[in-house]
């Protein structure tokens, strides 16, 4: 684990004017937290948090960030609580804190709604303060570097995640160095083979023609030389996730493959990068199609370089990217390059984008997707596509993700233009919809009255904006009959568990989905978005367990006593299985134990003796933990006595039932439910709220 004078020292050699005393309290804070508590590996845990500030130390952050990294998993995983960071720290370091520790908390890596809806929650962390991701990318760095110590299942998991969601993040933020490294760790637990034959290539392929690296280096330094450009040079073998990309996407073995080699040269001034290209390409030919300028057209994060490709030394293609030294230390920065300190002051890099004006670009056009799907689409898209510019007549720039069509370009400018085009030109030569753009072209967008989107468009576009737009013109234009027939799909369903398709139901099962209503909801049945089986999970998902599909042990309740202590649930936040808590040790009555939000537990805050990290094991439970719910429903025969069957019908027993207020046409009651965990819970309530005549059920002490 890296000492903290190492750690002090690490900061101060690029900010002297850091305050060494904060970072020192922070570290000291947040090892006696994690005292005790472990790693896969064995290592004390606190050599993680130590770690991920040394990985933002190196991209030369300021204080709050270094401090925010040692204590990012303090508020999830110790006794360690918002207000006590903020006292301690300050405002903005708990708010950091916290943003993390809710990011950790997201499942970015689901397959359903779920996904989608914590995207959102994504992309607010970044807006409050984007050094909540920068956090958060160095946490799964270093994750990703110790990642052999986890089970293989978790292995697969976390490498899944990281290629699909946290990789092209990194390189959405311009922060290059960091998504090779995160795609290769990735790609070492996905496809070790694959990663082991790529390097086997490379040593096979270093035997046959020495150090081909240093070769060109020095190629290229003698042209320089001889022009007379100061410049450093410098030359790498791609990285193995890279160059098996390259094999897939050119269906191309590695013996085929030319440009395996990538040399950045650094200027000092940008007059010297043009100079550096003309000599380059006076001494090699380049390559038709590989010229890029990101000077003249830099990347939304910032970016800004000139990237050739040449036929080099025995005639291997060579990739060169030219670039001042500010502008290295965005490419390899990228957003981060905003928070740098220089000195003891923040960097001015005159190449930095602002965070929040990134921000503001990535998320203009997700922003109005009306529904989880759509804006997953958009986030997707909007963050993780290479670009490329194409030009309006007017001389115009539009932006598009790499692969993007005509069809794209229309929309990109007015989905009103989207919708009525009937043919494009691209460099004044008539193109079908389905031509994928590349770099610098032209197009000229042909419209026609009384043209209406497709459903053959859907296979063409690739953007979210066109994706949506089509998808709703199509959804409006068959919507009746969508709803009709889901109308009848949902009777049918429902009437095969006993249930009723009242509006009342349906809006339910539409608010818990994220839908507008119940006609959102029958469109989705209706155009097979969604179906039957959905639905009765969404509302009544105890009446689809089969029995039997329990595992036979039962699972003991909580882990972390002594053998000496008892636990029992306290009565103001009634804690369930599968919800965060903690105990506090009592004199007589053993471990009361709280959810880790409950209320009370502000005033044990002066006694962390007190206090005992629990958590509930895993495995089968009976519905034997207490709930109270408090229902308001409608004054009418047969009311109540529906509402106890479907709670039976959801596998729970009713405990104690007291009606609180009786009017003439309502009465509130308080029913006591045994339930086996949280997500039975839920379960329960959803039936009960989807009843004609429940106006309302809260849980004690808790909002909906």
């Amino acid at each position: 684990m890296i000492a903290v004078d190492a750690l002090v020292e690490q900061v101060i050699s690029y900010n002297p004017k850091s305050d060494s005393d904060r970072v020192r309290a922070a570290y000291d804070y947040g090892k006696m937290m994690h005292e005790g508590q472990t790693r896969h590996s064995g290592e004390p845990y606190f050599s993680h948090p130590v770690a991920v500030a040394s990985i933002l130390a190196e991209q030369k952050l300021d204080d709050d960030t270094i401090i925010t990294a040692l204590l990012h998993d303090a508020i999830e995983d110790t006794k360690s609580t918002y207000q006590a960071v903020e006292e301690r720290f300050g405002e903005e370091v708990a708010q950091l804190v916290d943003g993390v520790t809710k990011l950790t908390n997201l499942e970015l890596s689901s397959n359903d709604n779920k996904q989608a809806e914590n995207f959102r929650k994504l992309l607010l962390a970044m807006s409050k303060d984007v050094r909540v991701i920068l956090v958060k990318l160095s946490d799964r760095l270093h994750n990703m570097r110790t990642i052999r110590h986890m089970r293989e299942e978790k292995q697969l998991k976390k490498a899944h995640e990281t290629m699909d969601i946290f990789a092209p993040l990194a390189g959405r933020m311009g922060m290059q160095w960091m998504r090779d490294e995160l795609e290769d760790l990735s790609f070492r637990v996905l496809n070790p083979e694959g990663r082991n034959s790529i390097i086997r290539r490379f040593v096979t392929l270093r035997k046959e023609t020495g150090d081909v690296v240093t070769q060109i280096t020095h190629d290229i330094q003698d042209v320089l030389d001889k022009a007379g450009v100061e410049a450093i040079v410098f030359g790498r073998e791609k990285k193995p996730y890279s160059i098996w990309r390259k094999m897939e996407e050119k269906k191309e073995g590695f013996s085929r493959l030319s440009d395996i080699y990538g040399f950045r040269i650094i200027t000092a001034e940008e007059d010297d990068m043009y100079r550096v290209l003309g000599a380059v390409h006076r001494r090699w030919t380049a390559v038709p199609g590989r010229f890029k300028d990101y000077v003249s057209q830099p990347k939304s994060n910032g970016y800004r370089s000139i990237h050739t490709t040449v036929s080099g030394r025995d005639g291997k293609r060579v990739e060169i990217q030219i670039r001042t030294q500010a502008m290295h230390d965005v490419a390899e920065s990228g957003v981060a390059a905003h928070w740098s300190y220089r000195n003891g002051e923040r960097a001015e890099n005159p190449f930095a984008v602002d965070p929040f004006s990134w921000l503001a670009s990535l998320t203009e056009r997700v922003e109005s997707s009306e529904d989880s799907d759509e804006f997953l689409e958009h986030v997707k898209l909007e963050m993780f596509a290479d670009q490329v510019f194409c030009f309006t007549p007017k001389g115009d720039v539009i932006k598009l993700p790499r692969g993007a069509t005509p069809i794209d370009f229309a929309y990109a400018i007015h989905t009103r233009i989207g919708a009525a085009c009937v043919g494009a030109k691209v460099d004044g030569r008539r193109v079908p919809l389905w031509t994928r753009l590349r770099n610098g072209q032209s197009v000229e967008v042909t419209t026609a009255e009384g043209q209406r989107p497709q459903s053959t468009w859907m296979d063409i576009a690739v953007t979210g904006r066109a994706k949506s737009s089509i998808r709703r013109a199509l959804r409006d234009e068959h919507r009746e009959g969508f709803v009709r027939l889901g109308q009848e799909l949902a009777r049918v369903a429902l009437e095969h568990v006993g249930k009723k398709a009242s509006d009342k139901a349906l809006n339910t099962a539409a608010a818990h989905l994220g839908l507008a209503n119940r006609q959102e909801l029958l469109a989705k049945m209706g155009s097979a978005e969604m179906t039957g089986t959905e639905l009765l999970e969404v509302l009544y998902p105890e009446l689809l367990r089969k029995k039997g599909d329990e595992p036979d042990q039962p699972a003991e309740r909580i882990i972390g006593l002594s053998a000496d202590q008892h636990a029992q649930p306290s009565d103001c936040c009634q804690p369930l299985p599968g919800e965060r808590i903690v105990g506090i040790a009592t004199r007589g009555r053993g471990v009361l134990v709280h959810t880790i939000h409950c209320e009370r537990l502000v005033e044990y805050e002066a006694s962390p003796e007190r206090w005992i990290d629990l958590h509930w094991s895993q495995g089968h439970r009976e519905a034997s933990h207490l709930a109270t719910t408090h229902i308001t429903m409608a004054n009418d025969s047969g009311v109540l006595g529906r509402i106890c069957t479907l709670i039976g019908e959801q596998n729970a027993n009713i405990a104690d039932l007291e009606i609180t207020d009786r009017k003439q046409d309502f009465y509130r009651m308080t029913i006591d439910i045994e339930v086996r965990d949280v997500e039975h819970l839920m379960h329960v309530m959803t039936a009960v709220e989807a009843d004609s005549d429940v106006a309302q059920i809260l849980r004690k002490n808790r909002n909906r």
